[in-house]
């Protein structure tokens, strides 16, 4: 009882003092609410700006204050007020006549590019006073569909319908208080100190803070769906686009020019709206502007709107005070959707000799109590006061979340995974039946544990029984987590099963393969038989280098077919399985990743981000099989080293690449042999030789390069291409590139004849698609080696 008294008189005595003082800003004329008008503390950075409906909230401390309520149009109007206990008050501005200015402008030209050579002059200006700054904000985020959405740690669901014309309501909501720093040229880190959501939605989610997702439209990096923009006062600004002045307006002494402005061509991605310019300073005090439909991906979204109003702080520099954006979008009529994001800042701290030290690998940090904080420290802090829809919202989605679920309520017909909770599931119908040549039919199960004991443990365990072989088959995986941030990972496995030969470079699904068989007659897959185990323990060794050691025993065994069963082709047979090398394998192995990009912290899990940046990513691996010490039936070595990157190019255009080198020595057996990854007839997939087929050319050393160049639309719209420009069509190019070899060790035991590419073999395609459309048409030639597939044409999609 002692320690309950204590505790209640330490939260008593931190929040004593806080009082709220509550208010709505109304028109003084028509009694119309001011969305978004800005609220001030006199004589310091304190500050806020009410919501869609008129209404602030501030968190002060007992005593005498002036609040200074401004808003464009009208006169400001400042308040002395003793704050004692809670308080709510009116705020009624009243509109004001404007004074002319006076701008000198050139003969013939449009007054408005004046304007905004001297707003970017201004913007010039305020970067070389600022150093550094730190600041606080507080972000709302909304989602809205017409139907309540269901979350979990893995997904977000929402039921689609054959079409989907419903009002937008919200159904999930998060809320988060963060700090966030600066400092030039590039430096910048965001740390959440509290957030909660509503019941619908994993607290996981909850990492979109406010300078993290805030684009400063006085820089010229603004960008939005990876695609890098040109702002309203960006230094190139005035040969993008047009401006016309369309009011002069006043707040206070000051006049504004309220500005329309959209691209020259309008082909080119961008915005359009409107940005207020005051008279004297030149500063940009307010933005309301849209992105077009070239910045739209696929014409997804109906609605991107982003309103941000920026003041003068000390030395005069101006920041932004808030930041909101409202998306609206219908996916091909089935699902209707929107998100609101706001976010205040305040409490500015600018030029305060912010050091470099302080800046280190992570840019998010969500804080250890982050989630723990109450509803008194809530009524504490700086916030946007909920509407009456969202306090609505928070009460529907609790009370739907309280409702118990079973397991009927996630079951489908059309899912390979069922959920019974949170942390276990069990095979769903698609994932219960499989078919090969080599089993026949197959009855399968699976158990998945997820995220228990603190998130640390994850088990996934695989049964599968074939009527064709008569064989039972088992595959246990698990994985234990250790570190405050889960950054070691032991694991273990133990398997006996049918698995694939070249297993690593076949990038098709399982599902794939079983409809092949069963209605074409056709397994583009060969197999054989592994069981053992293998244990690892992988972590971090310093911020950029993870490592890691490994042992594994694997006994290989040829598999054989035992079923010509299909719906269709009756008359044909299935082509014969390749055997392999058998063997009894005892090797060990180790591993690393040299990774640059830095990471978030969320709570949980370190995880690395690159918000867009070039990226490159080096990683290696070896293992080491011996007869005498190991007890292994061969002695080979094997080494390779993979160079990885992700390259921005110009406008939102991406290259992507992939290097590899591997090499051997010793007697590798045939089914552990490195082969170039192909493809099947008629597809492709991307980073894989489309003029190949699976498992044609394999070997132990060589050199390997896969790269994809994303151009989007972008090459249509720069070369102004009719028609194309405006279709939304996406384009990429494609070239690989490899010399594979095999060592004379190893062919001495290889079971089939084989192919080198002794110098490097090309190919060197592109494919086009559509952003609304997961399907792209791929056509590809063959340069040297030329062979039956010289040309293909492949269908690219992520279901295949």
């Amino acid at each position: 009882m002692k320690i309950l008294l204590f505790c209640l008189t330490l939260i008593s005595s931190v929040y004593a003092e806080q009082f709220s003082l509550k208010g709505k800003i109304i028109d003084k004329v028509t009694g119309e609410a001011l969305s978004f008008a800005n609220v001030r503390l006199a004589g310091s950075s304190t500050g806020t700006a009410a919501n869609l409906e008129g209404n602030f909230e501030l968190k002060l401390k007992a005593g005498n204050y002036s609040i200074i309520t401004s808003f464009i149009g009208y006169k400001s109007d400042t308040l002395n007020i003793l704050l004692s206990d809670n308080k709510s008050i009116l705020v009624k501005l009243e509109p004001i006549a404007v004074k002319l200015p006076e701008v000198t402008v050139l003969p013939g030209e449009n007054p408005a590019n004046e304007i905004i050579r001297r707003a970017i002059a201004s913007k010039l200006e305020r970067e070389k006073k600022i150093d550094s700054y730190v600041f606080k904000a507080y972000t709302k985020g909304l989602v809205k569909t017409t139907k309540d959405i269901t979350t979990s740690d893995r997904s977000v669901g929402v039921s689609i319908g054959t079409k989907d014309t419903g009002s937008l309501k919200i159904t999930g909501i998060i809320e988060n208080e963060s700090r966030g720093y600066f400092k030039k040229p590039n430096y910048y880190k965001d740390e959440i100190y509290a957030r909660k959501q509503s019941a619908n939605t994993p607290s996981t989610i909850n990492i979109l803070t406010g300078g993290r997702l805030l684009q400063n439209f006085y820089t010229n990096d603004i960008q939005f769906f990876n695609r890098q923009l040109t702002g309203p006062i960006a230094d190139n600004a005035l040969e993008y686009y047009y401006y016309i002045i369309e009011d002069t307006l006043a707040m206070d002494d000051k006049n504004v020019f309220q500005i329309y402005f959209e691209p020259i061509d309008k082909a080119d991605p961008g915005f359009y709206g409107k940005i207020f310019i005051e008279d004297k300073s030149f500063d940009m005090v307010k933005l309301d502007v849209h992105l077009n439909n070239a910045a739209n991906p696929g014409g997804l979204f109906s609605l991107i709107n982003i309103f941000q109003q920026f003041v003068p702080f000390e030395n005069e520099i101006v920041m932004p005070i808030d930041y909101r954006i409202f998306v609206e979008g219908n996916f091909f009529g089935l699902v209707k959707f929107g998100f609101e994001l706001n976010t205040i800042f305040h409490d500015y701290q600018i030029n305060n000799n912010l050091s470099k030290d302080f800046f280190d690998m992570v840019v998010i940090k969500v804080m250890p109590d982050a989630d723990k904080k109450d509803s008194t420290y809530w009524s504490s802090i700086q916030s946007i006061p909920n509407t009456l829809s969202e306090i609505e919202a928070y009460r529907r989605i609790d009370s739907l979340e309280a409702i118990p679920r079973n397991f009927w309520d996630n079951f489908s017909l059309l899912s390979s995974t069922l959920y019974l909770s949170d942390n276990y599931s069990i095979s769903g119908p698609l994932g219960l039946y499989s078919f090969n040549h080599i089993k026949g039919h197959s009855l399968n199960f699976s158990f998945n544990v997820m995220n228990e004991l603190d998130r640390r443990l994850n088990l996934n365990s695989n049964f599968s029984y074939g009527f064709s072989d008569k064989k039972f088959e088992t595959d246990i995986f698990a994985r234990y987590f250790l570190g405050e941030y889960r950054t070691t990972t032991f694991s273990l496995r133990a398997f006996n099963k049918l698995t694939d030969l070249f297993g690593e470079s076949v990038k098709y699904d399982k599902m794939t393969s079983t409809l092949t068989s069963l209605f074409g007659k056709y397994d583009f897959r060969d197999y054989y038989y592994t069981r053992g185990f293998e244990v690892k323990i992988i972590g971090d060794i310093f911020p950029i280098l993870r490592g890691g050691i490994g042992f594994f025993n694997r006994t290989d065994n040829s598999a054989y077919n035992n079923s010509n069963f299909s719906l269709f082709n009756k008359s044909k047979t299935y082509r014969t399985n390749k055997l392999i090398y058998e063997a009894r394998i005892n090797a060990l192995t180790t591993e690393f990743t040299l990774d640059f990009r830095k990471f978030m912290e969320d709570g949980y899990y370190r995880r690395r981000v690159s918000f867009g940046e070039t990226n490159i990513l080096l990683s290696g691996k070896a293992f080491f099989s011996n007869r005498s010490t190991l007890k292994s039936e061969l002695d080979f070595s094997y080494y390779e080293m993979n160079l990885s990157g992700f390259i921005p190019s110009f406008r939102s255009t991406i290259f992507n690449f992939l290097l590899k080198g591997f090499y051997n020595e010793g007697t590798m057996p045939y089914q552990m042999l490195y082969s170039l990854p192909g493809n099947i007839e008629s597809s492709g997939k991307a980073f894989s030789f489309r003029t190949l087929g699976i498992g044609e050319i394999y070997g132990d050393k060589g050199i390997v390069l896969t790269t994809q160049y994303s151009f989007g639309d972008e090459l249509f719209r720069l070369l102004k291409i009719p028609v194309l420009k405006d279709l939304g069509l996406n384009l990429t190019a494609h070239y690989n590139s490899a010399i594979v070899l095999i060592s004379d060790k190893s062919k001495n035991m290889l079971p089939y004849s084989f192919t080198e590419f002794k110098h490097p073999m090309h190919e060197i395609g592109f494919g086009i698609g559509h952003g609304m459309f997961p399907l792209v048409v791929e056509f590809t030639w063959r340069l040297n080696y030329r062979s039956k597939n010289n040309f293909v044409v492949g269908l690219n999609a992520f279901v295949l």
